[in-house]
């Protein structure tokens, strides 16, 4: 993490940043590339992965009836568009790349930051990556393999796979990489939109028996279970903050991209179980690994290889999501200087974070050795609501300590208060339920204490380890010819 040894401004080399004519431009840095109607496929692309398609499974489990689930659904979709609100307060007011990172940094200072950065970048984002690849490719091979479960080997090989391909779009053009999340939030919508207009057809002939509150489980400790899988599928909603320097006019456009996006997939995700339990019994939904193959199975005839297909669209689209605003934390902590300085480096020619993408590309493919989807959602969950608790903490505490700041939107107290309240139960309860997971979790959080100490408190390190991880950073610089945002030198030639 020291900034010695790596290619300067202004240093004789061939890696300096020399702008180009037809750029018509002297500053090598992100751009705003990014419109209102970007900004909502990346919110929509990035929440309507995996989860809808795995959680309802879930959910029921800890619920135990149809009714109840269909409660939590919608209990987690208003839970999220709370949260959602206080980040829009946030993110217009402090108008960093890095979202919650960027927020805890200002109001409670570098260490807690890093905490929530070592949270998000080595467990929260890569785990979720590998979830929603490891779901690309059962949905991709459960043709192929239609009356067993596909080989574990060719599952993972295939989810890896996936994630080179588009760490190689994001690597190469911001332009592309949203291009294909607005074509495959696009495909995931229609696969959802079909599923429920097929769904409202059921509903109308009286397929409604499984619409009850049988066998539904009371105990708060699986209520709280059940809000895990559930906020799962919701998980997202907070990405564009994440990228909020690449998106034009963003006191404008980042409310509207997040009122928009978060409406838009409660309905679809409620309307959507209501299809699946027209047709699929609970006992179904539970024995089933892909429950959207399940229920084109039972109604689409020959036609149903085509929910497969979508569902595959839908979670690659995820995937490219989680890649583009995962990268640009990755980035946003390295500026601060609390990653890897070559994380802060954009590649000279396609102004793209490419170190950042082709990191949290390998960090997803180290998860990918554990394919147990839901042991890595319990994961996934306890830290990351813990962790956006703490971010919707920042609200009210900037309220009080900078009550001058510049807020282009003011958000209400009792809405950031309800939901620091709310996330204190799903964090705290399932504590006693799954232990376990639990437990691990937090040992992942506390693992961040030492490397803090170590690598970011530790000033004075010795000179061998500065000249070395210097070296190290120069010559990753050269192979992907990768420089630090910064004014590139333009000789006068007159």
């Amino acid at each position: 993490m020291s900034k010695s040894g790596s290619i300067k401004d202004g240093e004789k080399g061939p890696y300096d940043p020399v702008p180009t004519a037809e750029k018509g431009n002297d500053e090598i840095k992100l751009e705003a590339k990014m419109s209102l109607l970007n900004g909502v496929t990346v919110i929509v692309g990035s929440i309507i992965g995996s989860g809808i398609f795995v959680s309802p499974t879930g959910v029921l489990k800890y619920t135990g009836s149809v009714n109840a689930s269909l409660l939590v659904w919608t209990a987690s979709g208003i839970y999220s568009m709370i949260g959602a609100y206080c980040y829009a307060e946030l993110g217009c007011m402090i108008k960093k790349s890095g979202a919650d990172y960027a927020y805890i940094m200002e109001t409670f200072g570098p260490f807690l930051a890093f905490i929530r950065l070592w949270v998000e970048c080595m467990i929260v984002r890569p785990c979720s990556q590998a979830i929603v690849a490891l779901t690309f490719s059962v949905y991709v091979l459960k043709p192929i393999f239609p009356d067993c479960t596909p080989p574990d080997e060719s599952v993972r090989m295939l989810a890896v796979c996936c994630i080179c391909i588009l760490a190689f779009i994001n690597c190469w053009d911001v332009k592309w990489a949203t291009r294909v999340q607005d074509i495959f939030t696009y495909a995931k919508l229609l696969a959802l939109f079909i599923i429920i207009f097929t769904g409202a057809y059921q509903l109308c002939t009286g397929h409604t028996q499984y619409f009850t509150f049988d066998n539904s489980n009371t105990e708060v400790t699986s209520i709280a279970l059940s809000f895990y899988s559930g906020l799962f599928a919701y998980n997202g909603w907070n990405y564009l903050n994440f990228i909020i320097e690449e998106l034009k006019d963003p006191v404008r456009n980042l409310p509207k991209a997040i009122g928009i996006s978060c409406t838009l997939v409660t309905v679809v995700y409620v309307f959507t179980n209501m299809a699946f339990y027209t047709t699929l019994s609970p006992v179904e939904v539970l024995g089933s690994e892909a429950v959207a193959v399940t229920y084109a199975n039972r109604l689409f005839g020959v036609m149903a290889w085509t929910i497969p297909v979508f569902v595959a669209l839908s979670t690659f689209g995820a995937v490219n999501g989680i890649l583009l605003t995962s990268s640009r934390l990755f980035y946003a902590g390295a500026c601060e200087g609390q990653m890897p300085e070559i994380l802060t480096m954009i590649q000279i020619s396609r102004l793209t974070p490419a170190p950042a993408v082709i990191c949290m590309a390998l960090l997803s493919m180290v998860y990918l050795c554990s394919s147990n989807i839901f042991r890595l959602i319990n994961y996934v969950g306890f830290a990351t609501w813990l962790s956006i608790g703490v971010s919707v903490l920042c609200l009210p505490w900037l309220r009080w300590s900078q009550p001058n700041l510049l807020r282009p939107i003011k958000v209400n107290l009792i809405f950031p208060f309800f939901y620091i309240l709310a996330t204190l139960f799903v964090t705290i309860v399932p504590m006693y339920a799954s232990p376990i997971e639990t437990g691990y979790g937090c040992l992942m959080i506390f693992s961040s204490i030492p490397v803090y100490l170590v690598f970011i408190s530790w000033k004075n390190k010795p000179k061998f380890f500065q000249k070395r991880v210097g070296a190290v950073t120069q010559c990753l610089q050269k192979m992907m010819v990768v420089v630090g945002p910064q004014k590139a030198k333009v000789q006068n030639t007159q």
